[in-house]
């Protein structure tokens, strides 16, 4: 379906939600992916949201849950009693059904554990029992294996009797006697090869197998690198243990994304764009702080050129351009560097080539720049004097924002911050500090 298909059908459900026609609401849903109906509720506020949930079908509940955003399927949760939760859960495979527990309070994952069927819940645990992040926490158990030593044909009637197949296989796992990965065979080989081939004879060894504590970073790198649709999991021992699936993998780029694009302004956890005002405020109010004492921290540093700021009228005027110039370059280098540092680009041997580049870059753009705003500056205020300075203030900051756009996520990374979240709140205080002092502080000792 197309987004203006998928937005004229959210638009209709508001409407229905508003004039209160329920069963015309239900109507519209029976013709929506889960995927869908999830955009719908998280597009509206919550006490609508609660409205519309209720009247989602029971059978497609737990898909529901796995689209949403993990704070909003909290608040869905809560409205749920034991016996929903439990329906919903046993519409999930199991990965997705990992994902759906490590959201919920603790007593109720023990309770759906605790409802499960012994062999269910041995699997679900192993798979909780691994880092949520890593391979092993985004791994599906539910694997088709085959040992190399029998026929094509032997596997061909193995999977008539099975009679079907998990999701995304795209191909068998080939493992020795002990369940030690040995490689894989493709669905295409089986198909396409004569039934009297043993499988040893047309197997592959083209993935190398995650270990199950990749982190899930690395395990996205690889699916990118290598256009993975499946990809095998194994333990200390290389013991074939599960597969990630690009269904998976596709959720947590997204996630990602979107997670850098939050975590620019602060707002790492706020996914629910209609959370209550109460917390959506206290999370925005620790960076509003951080921002209010670099604020302070510009205005000090303002304050102590006082006397030149009396005496020359001009550069009160002047004086925000230097920051604002450092500030832009300086975030310019710092995505760049966020950006190599999420891909595995970056790296101890390199990192001085790159500041190198930075600097020189830094070098060009302020020469040119400063040109521009010294000419700029003689003819509006008549000053050859007041433009030179701005030129050569414009000129330093560019290059503390390079270097510092370069070392503040180096550094941050160094000691276990995430740079995405701080780095530009580190910046702005550096550039607007050198900006500052770059400028009045030639302006005193030159004016």
């Amino acid at each position: 379906m197309s987004d203006s298909d998928n937005h004229n059908q959210q638009t209709e459900l508001a409407d229905n939600i508003h004039e209160g026609s329920f069963t015309a609401a239900r109507q519209v849903m029976q013709a929506m992916h889960p995927a869908e109906i999830a955009d719908a509720l998280e597009s509206l506020p919550t006490s609508r949201r609660r409205i519309l949930w209720d009247l989602v079908d029971t059978t497609v509940e737990g898909e529901v849950l796995m689209e949403v955003h993990e704070e909003v399927r909290g608040d869905l949760v809560q409205q749920m009693d034991f016996e929903e939760l439990q329906q919903a859960s046993e519409q999930l495979d199991l990965d997705d059904l990992a994902d759906f527990c490590q959201s919920l309070p603790e007593k109720l994952t023990a309770d759906l554990l605790a409802g499960m069927g012994r062999q269910d819940r041995d699997r679900l645990e192993q798979v909780l029992s691994y880092p949520e992040d890593s391979a092993g926490g985004l791994m599906n158990v539910d694997i088709i294996t085959v040992r190399g030593d029998v026929t094509l044909d032997v596997v061909l009637r193995y999977l008539r009797r099975r009679g079907d197949m998990p999701k995304h296989t795209n191909r068998l796992w080939v493992v020795d006697l002990y369940g030690r990965y040995l490689g894989e065979l493709s669905i295409r080989n089986l198909l396409t090869s004569s039934s009297g081939t043993l499988v040893s004879e047309v197997a592959e060894n083209t993935i190398e197998p995650l270990h199950v504590l990749t982190p899930d970073s690395e395990v996205s790198r690889a699916f990118e690198d290598y256009d993975l649709v499946s990809a095998p999991v194994v333990d200390d021992n290389n013991r074939l243990i599960g597969r990630v699936t690009i269904d998976d993998v596709v959720d947590l780029i997204r996630e990602e994304a979107e997670q850098s694009v939050m975590s620019m302004a602060g707002l790492s956890q706020e996914d629910d764009t209609f959370s209550p005002v109460l917390r959506s405020a206290k999370r925005r109010a620790v960076w509003l702080g951080v921002n209010l004492i670099t604020a302070l921290l510009a205005a000090w540093v303002i304050a102590q050129f006082e006397t030149t700021l009396d005496r020359v009228i001009t550069l009160a005027v002047l004086m925000t351009v230097v920051p604002s110039m450092g500030g832009i370059a300086g975030s310019q280098t710092l995505t760049l560097v966020i950006r190599g540092q999420a891909l595995g680009q970056i790296n101890r041997r390199n990192t001085r080539a790159l500041l190198l580049r930075e600097i020189s870059v830094g070098f060009i753009n302020g020469v040119a720049w400063a040109a521009v705003v010294c000419a700029f500056t003689y003819f509006w205020f008549g000053s050859v004097e007041i433009g030179l300075i701005l030129g050569v203030a414009l000129l330093i900051n560019l290059l503390f924002a390079a270097v510092a756009g370069l070392l503040i996520p180096v550094l941050m990374r160094r000691f276990g911050i995430d740079p995405a979240l701080a780095g530009g709140v580190v910046l702005t205080t550096v550039t607007d500090v050198i900006g500052l002092v770059a400028f009045l502080g030639l302006a005193t000792l030159l004016l």
